[in-house]
């Protein structure tokens, strides 16, 4: 049985930034979002630098490395330019994902089974700088055992399809995915894997990955931003945190 300690919380701030760059300028500021979020109870800071800097900026990410206290979960592609701002930044944790630039968000888990030998070796680098490296997952088992082979110390099972499904009301297709998230949580966890799930979690959708044992810790950014425009950032983070204590417990 995986242990059943406390969950943490990872409080994506991409999309402060996605409002500061509709307008331009310097507001709202994801450095102070991220302060907020530490003070409400954050366990760390998740961050995606896109290859098009279309949220998150080169800068943001200098001054999180400067002033977060807690972790900081840098969002990437498996490119040659994010690889070496990683090295250069060593943070706590890479997190590799897709990307597209016609998507408007990550739709889905990478593709690592049929590329595990340029993955192994990209990510080698990253895992001698002291970095912790996480591989962005579908709850699917080639990539699950793919993401173990290529030495990713953690994986994030990509918690979308489930979250979509609740949405439209398709809720026998929820529960099949949320019953994918389970056994590859579990498969993971037996691995060796450190198991992570995100991705359009709410707070209606939440509890049952919070659930999950051999979950470790959850990502959640957009709604969190979202409905911090009608209660606040800390008190959307409190509630989200309740919700995830109250399924833990």
């Amino acid at each position: 049985m995986a242990d059943q300690g406390k969950l943490r919380l990872g409080v994506n701030i991409d999309h402060v930034a996605t409002v500061r760059n509709a307008r331009g300028g310097a507001v709202p500021d994801p450095l102070r979002a991220a302060a907020l979020a530490e003070e409400a109870g954050a366990d760390g800071i998740t961050a995606h630098l896109r290859e098009d800097r279309r949220h998150i900026s080169d800068a943001d990410i200098e001054g999180l490395m400067a002033h977060l206290t807690v972790p900081l979960n840098f969002e990437m592609a498996a490119t040659e330019e994010m690889q070496a701002i990683a090295l250069r930044h060593q943070p706590h944790a890479v997190c590799i994902v897709p990307e597209r630039r016609e998507e408007r968000t990550t739709e889905g888990g990478l593709e690592v089974a049929r590329e595990e030998n340029r993955l192994a070796h990209f990510i080698a680098p990253l895992r001698e700088a002291g970095c912790r490296v996480s591989i962005f997952v579908a709850a699917d088992e080639r990539q699950v055992t793919a993401a173990h082979r290529i030495g990713a110390q953690v994986i994030e099972l990509h918690t979308g399809a489930y979250c979509d499904a609740h949405a439209d009301g398709r809720f026998e297709a929820r529960d099949a995915e949320l019953a994918k998230l389970r056994e590859m949580a579990a498969c993971a966890h037996a691995l060796g894997l450190e198991v992570h799930a995100g991705h359009g979690l709410t707070y209606d959708t939440v509890a049952p990955v919070a659930a999950l044992p051999e979950v470790r810790e959850l990502n959640i950014g957009h709604f969190l931003v979202g409905e911090a425009i009608f209660r606040g950032l800390a008190p959307a983070i409190l509630e989200m945190r309740r919700i995830m204590d109250d399924a833990r417990g």
